[in-house]
């Protein structure tokens, strides 16, 4: 290390900025970035604006957690904490993640002088109008801004968020050995799901929220008739629409083929287990989902969901958004046609190692890292 500069292939270290560590993609793609960074020697620490965990955090990682409020004082308070926190742990770069997080970490840039800061953007629509001002407002407290998809970019850009120069896409990353399909896994997950040889298994894992469209994956699924070909089908995740699905599985009449898991913690599991993934979403960023899925080897039926066709490209099914009938349709014929040969799974693996392995993306991280960290530090406001 030159000064305060790492050299590519030295060890940083890495302040990760989240809105929490409860279960959601972009917590789940903080801490596997954490624990990639922390295998290949860097120093880690994560501050999350709100406590409280749900997901396992590396022992290894130095985690602050802040007890912020979204009133002005409450802001001024968590900035003065994570203002100590830079001056004493000195990151060699900050990672951002989130509208909060990112408006978070720019402000932070004014208080205290900061190493780079990056910003990446998940989801599609990161708010409304106000939201995206902001960004803009504020773009330039920030080395860099990224989206996870392009698709995510683009909306980015059209509502004036960022200049189109000033984003690039970055995707996000997946364990992938832990979704290995494995023969012995599945053949004891279905059985203890209680899952027939002969029952065709659907899977649809996600936050039960407006946003995931399971009420019309449950109207999609009345539509497929079991007479010819059982077929049962898992929701696994939890949310404020738990019993609003509930009721409508009993008026719709599948109380007998259809199940909430509730939230889980063995989705490779349950991909091993299934027969056909379906996404029935109205807005994804990068749905990481998909993306586990094809590692599992599982073939999946999806809306077209803002970076469905990034992930799936010719490994799937792609239907029109809040179509029931098309939906069902393709589901039905997935169903029919099974995982199919040990071929295909590996066709549809080999499909998203090279892009979403999180060792790949880990490095990619790392190369910008290093690029970035020979830039000017971001200096607070009337410094010199």
């Amino acid at each position: 290390m030159i000064g305060n500069t790492p050299l590519a292939g030295t060890p940083m270290r890495i302040l990760l900025v989240a809105t929490g560590l409860k279960v959601g993609g972009a917590e789940h793609q903080v801490v596997a970035l954490a624990r990639a960074f922390l295998a290949r020697g860097h120093a880690v620490a994560i501050l999350s604006l709100s406590p409280g965990r749900e997901i396992d955090v590396p022992t290894d990682a130095y985690v602050v957690e802040l007890n912020m409020s979204k009133t002005p004082a409450g802001i001024a308070r968590a900035l003065w904490q994570a203002r100590g926190l830079v001056k004493s742990w000195r990151p060699d770069v900050i990672h951002a993640h989130m509208i909060h997080a990112n408006v978070f970490a720019r402000l932070l840039t004014r208080v205290v002088q900061c190493p780079p800061l990056v910003c990446t953007a998940h989801s599609f629509r990161e708010g409304g109008r106000l939201r995206m001002v902001t960004y803009r407002l504020t773009d330039r407290w920030s080395a860099l801004t990224t989206h996870v998809s392009e698709d995510g970019r683009k909306g980015m850009v059209t509502s004036g968020a960022v200049q189109a120069n000033r984003i690039s896409v970055i995707p996000n990353g997946i364990d992938i050995e832990r979704f290995r399909p494995t023969a012995a896994l599945r053949g004891a997950t279905r059985a203890r799901l209680g899952i027939s040889a002969g029952t065709r298994l659907a899977l649809n894992v996600g936050r039960l929220v407006p946003e995931k469209a399971q009420d019309l994956l449950l109207r999609a699924f009345s539509q497929i008739g079991p007479v010819t070909l059982p077929v049962h089908l898992l929701i696994a995740g939890g949310g404020p629409l738990q019993q609003v699905l509930a009721d409508q599985i009993v008026a719709l009449g599948l109380t007998s083929r259809v199940t909430l898991l509730g939230p889980r913690d063995d989705v490779p599991a349950l991909l091993n287990a299934a027969d056909t993934f379906v996404l029935s979403s109205e807005i994804e960023g990068l749905p990481m989902v998909l993306v586990e899925a094809l590692a599992s080897g599982c073939p999946a039926v999806a809306t077209d969901a803002p970076g469905v066709r990034e992930v799936l490209h010719d490994q799937g099914t792609i239907v029109p958004r809040g179509d029931a009938t098309a939906l069902a349709a393709a589901l039905d014929a997935a169903l029919r046609q099974g995982r199919g040969s040990t071929a295909g799974e590996a066709a549809r693996r080999a499909q998203v190692i090279a892009r979403f392995s999180i060792d790949a993306v880990a490095q990619r991280w790392l190369a910008i890292y290093a690029s970035l960290a020979g830039t000017a530090a971001l200096a607070p406001a009337g410094a010199t």
